[in-house]
């Protein structure tokens, strides 16, 4: 590999544990297959299922050391034979590292498997594209892939000020969906801001009552980003047919299932992660996403930039909350 040399810096782990037991360090430089891409780092950022991942409580497979992160922009580097398609100096970007046994993005160049790599749209800003990568796909594969929503389709998207929920409002807008949002305080306004027709605060009693009467025919799709599941609410507030999405509850959330409801009005109720993801679905979201980052319907709200050698403060101030936005680093 020409030009590239044979160590780097990155974070990893020797095990998996607290976010203490992350390291910054020189490892070796990866090497590439005949179908990947080393991809020369200039942004990552850190996810909640990162710390999961770091932590134990996401099994996957992790060959220590370990280098933390799952996303990544960047130019490429170097390709192997069999990676057509990009060429040296090439802006990418990647949102499916650190996980299935792969090595992780936080590092200053990463072996990526050329079915999970993009091209940046000329003029894109890669910490925008960065920022966007992993909550954009998930709310693209939410919407679109399991719930199959379609235009004139009405939606409830809890959180619609977080990560996630915020490109939910914005993507769900774009494709003709009309968009009812919960937020609260500061989030309200934001959540008006991506488009939604009717933004509720979730702190209002009567929260469920006022999506009631902005959904009178009921609602096509119900997502709560948050994790905070009221099924017996979601159930009753459905149209029928409606589908229901499950994401981002903790490992010890139980709610009651109103089983009745639920299947006398044909709802549906599906889990996703995508972390299970096939790379065709993450290819599709991926073409809508550089569409949406092109045109700026798509942006990051970035909470702080850091450098990668503070990789495990970053962990740290995830896991601990109150992070509003996304946490960039840098090499």
């Amino acid at each position: 590999m020409p030009d590239v040399p044979e160590e780097m810096d990155a974070a990893y782990v020797q095990r998996l544990g607290p976010a203490d037991a992350i390291r910054y360090g020189r490892l070796p430089v990866p090497r590439i297959g005949p179908t990947d891409v080393l991809v020369a780092v200039h942004a990552v950022t850190v996810n909640p299922v990162d710390t999961f991942v770091r932590s134990g409580a996401y099994r996957t497979p992790t060959p220590f050391p370990f280098i933390i992160g799952r996303d990544l922009a960047g130019t490429v580097a170097a390709t192997g034979e069999g990676a057509a398609g990009f060429a040296v100096g090439d802006p990418v970007w990647c949102n499916s590292l650190g996980h299935g046994g792969r090595q992780g993005s936080f590092a200053q160049y990463a072996a990526v498997p050329v079915d999970r790599l993009y091209h940046l749209p000329e003029g894109v800003d890669p910490v925008q594209a960065v920022g966007v990568a992993h909550m954009a796909a998930t709310a693209w594969l939410g919407l679109f892939r399991h719930a199959r929503l379609g235009p004139g389709d009405t939606v409830y998207i809890g959180g619609g000020a977080g990560n996630v929920g915020h490109a939910a409002v914005r993507l769900a807008v774009a494709a003709g969906a009309r968009v009812i949002a919960s937020g609260s305080g500061a989030g309200l306004d934001r959540t008006r801001a991506a488009g939604a027709a009717v933004v509720v605060d979730y702190k209002e009693p009567s929260m469920a009552e006022q999506v009631r009467e902005a959904a009178p025919s009921g609602l096509d799709v119900y997502w709560d980003t948050s994790g905070h599941h009221d099924l017996d609410t979601a159930i009753g507030l459905m149209a029928r047919g409606g589908r229901i999405l499950l994401t981002a509850a903790g490992p010890r959330r139980h709610v009651p299932l109103p089983v009745s409801a639920a299947y006398t009005h044909d709802v549906s109720l599906t889990g996703f992660a995508i972390s299970n993801a096939t790379t065709t679905d993450l290819a599709d979201a991926a073409r809508t996403l550089n569409q949406r980052l092109a045109d700026h319907t798509l942006t990051a709200q970035i909470a702080d930039t850091l450098p990668m050698r503070q990789a495990a403060e970053a962990h740290q101030r995830l896991e601990a909350g109150g992070v509003h936005g996304r946490l960039i680093l840098t090499p």
